[in-house]
């Protein structure tokens, strides 16, 4: 985690070493390019997208990616996760292991047609 507290996403990942920086830099292209309409933010110190509310977050580790996707993101997509160590709410994505950046795409357009439909059904 970074030292000082970031008031952008560029300056979360700018805290980190080059090749952290690789990884969470292509984290946020693969968020965004999937979930076009969210608003980056900073929220709880680390990179969230939100859409309808918090859409997802992550962050880097010593060891790993962390990313948030609620846990309806993670129940959707258990049997996809069984190599990754999760828990309610969040997912580890570890540095010795290639980020499954095809996964992440997957469960933010879940999350984004989520948070897309609780709009609708609260504007009726």
């Amino acid at each position: 985690m970074p030292a000082r507290k970031p008031k952008t996403i560029d300056e979360y990942i700018a805290e980190f070493p080059g090749e952290v920086q690789d990884i969470l830099k292509k984290v946020r292209e693969t968020i965004r390019k999937n979930a076009p309409d969210a608003e980056e933010t900073i929220n709880y110190q680390i990179p969230t997208f939100k859409l309808n509310g918090n859409l997802v977050h992550y962050a880097a580790f010593k060891k790993h990616i962390g990313f948030y996707p609620s846990p309806t993101g993670i129940k959707r997509f258990k049997n996809e996760l069984t190599d990754f160590e999760t828990s309610k709410g969040s997912i580890k994505f570890p540095f010795n292991n290639p980020v499954p950046y095809d996964l992440i795409a997957k469960i933010t357009k879940f999350r984004v047609r989520e948070q897309n439909s609780k709009k609708n059904k609260q504007s009726q």
